[in-house]
């Protein structure tokens, strides 16, 4: 099993942590990437977008005027879809557009994230990310140590201090370990992992 460096907030190498292979070192399924961060942004769809029916638009109930001997086009609604204020033809509906992927394939993509942040060495491994106050600036400063631009924090646990610090950051995003996800990962440059979470993916994936 290999392993990694341990830091504190100061990048002092505090220990070493072992790097479970068949978490970090997992075939990288490109197709299964795609499959799983598809899926999460679907289900982030709200499924609200609704436009009116010729049954729902208010108006129209009369014929604007007579079929015949006018010299024009033959009407039977204001509020067909070719006039103004109009109802919509085909238009979008409430719907929900969740599915379900199978949980073997969301696991194999996530182990796959996680060993693309490995491979490519933007894995750092944190003792524990105890602020005493609420500071950007601290953040700022440990982002700046560490040479860290977009950087997914994984906690294992509220640590107010440390998401109420780092809220104002858009290069940089607080996440516990139970939230752990495809997209996410994909998304940050970097992956900062506390030394407990690392402990909470191990018992994850090894039940």
């Amino acid at each position: 099993m290999a392993s990694l460096d341990v830091f504190d907030l100061d990048k002092n190498t505090v220990g070493s942590a072992g790097i479970d292979p068949d978490i970090f070192e997992a075939p990288v399924k490109e197709h299964l990437l795609h499959m799983v961060v598809r899926w999460q942004l679907t289900n982030r769809r709200s499924g609200t977008a609704s436009t009116k029916t010729r049954g729902e638009v208010r108006g129209g109930g009369g014929k604007p005027w007579k079929q015949k001997h006018l010299g024009r086009a033959r009407q039977g609604s204001i509020r067909s879809p070719q006039w103004r204020k109009g109802a919509v033809v085909f238009g979008p509906r409430p719907r929900d557009w969740s599915y379900t992927i199978p949980k073997k394939v969301r696991r194999e993509a996530l182990k796959g994230a996680l060993s693309v942040k490995h491979r490519d060495g933007r894995l750092f491994i944190i003792r524990e990310f105890n602020l005493p106050e609420i500071s950007t600036k601290n953040v700022v400063e440990f982002m700046k140590r560490f040479g860290l631009g977009k950087t997914l924090i994984v906690i294992n646990d509220k640590n107010e201090n440390l998401r109420r610090s780092a809220r104002n950051l858009k290069n940089l995003k607080i996440l516990n370990i139970d939230g752990l996800n495809v997209y996410d990962l994909l998304r940050f440059d970097s992956l900062v992992i506390t030394e407990d979470s690392l402990l909470r993916l191990r018992e994850v994936f090894g039940s």
